[in-house]
């Protein structure tokens, strides 16, 4: 088994924040109408994609009726759909579809991870389970070694920041988020930024797909220079 399916493994099996896991395995059991004929995941959602790809894509938390649903990050959702759509123009995905663990995704050259693997009541994870979850973070950036960091939202990005001080990746203040912003860390590795792609951004128009494309053309540029 590889490094990366073992440390996806212990993710899986993680029970250290009991209101997230009751969270999780309740709003498995209730479901949504719409997936009533679902055999929910419902447990903490591992990280996907290629972990040689150097490009780490930086989420939040699984979605309580998408990833929670469907197992996979960015699975079973409209961010999903806007982010994996995104992903396949630019050729990091085998397909833009993203709909269930067996539909056949791939993604080469980057993969995705999150701040924290459970789904969050009301989508916030208290400070205390981001901590318990940092050491998984921890271990993905240890094994994938990104020289591109893309954060979606900004907790993600406060995320990457905090780890890149703790590494002596960064230092001085901390960096000011926003969509498209660049942040140069140390031994030629860059943090990107980017509006997450929810139904709130995108529904508003404050995310384009436009916009979602100009960020992954930087990503590209600043992979092929790392």
């Amino acid at each position: 088994m590889s490094k990366w399916d073992k440390l996806n493994r212990k993710i899986v099996k993680c029970e250290r924040c009991p209101r997230l896991r009751e969270h999780c395995s309740r709003i498995a059991e209730e479901k949504r109408r719409a997936y009533l004929d679902w055999d929910y995941w419902g447990r903490p959602v591992p990280n996907f994609g290629d972990p040689q790809g150097k490009v780490l894509i930086v989420g939040l938390a699984p979605g309580a009726h998408g990833a929670n649903r469907t197992g996979r990050m960015f699975t079973g959702d409209r961010s999903g759909d806007w982010l994996y759509r995104a992903l396949c123009r630019a050729g990091y995905a085998s397909q833009a579809e993203s709909v269930c663990l067996d539909d056949g995704l791939e993604l080469t050259g980057c993969s995705i991870a999150a701040v924290c693997h459970c789904a969050p009541p009301d989508n916030k994870p208290t400070r205390e389970e981001v901590e318990q979850c940092r050491e998984w973070f921890d271990k993905t950036v240890d094994l994938v070694q990104p020289h591109v960091f893309l954060a979606l939202g900004q907790l993600a990005w406060r995320a990457v920041v905090d780890l890149a001080r703790k590494r002596e990746w960064y230092a001085g203040k901390v960096p000011k988020f926003g969509h498209g912003a660049i942040v140069e860390l140390s031994e030629g590795r860059h943090l990107l930024g980017s509006y997450h792609p929810s139904q709130q951004n995108t529904f508003t128009g404050r995310l384009t797909e436009e916009m979602l494309d100009d960020v992954f053309t930087q990503v590209r540029r600043w992979q092929s220079q790392s």
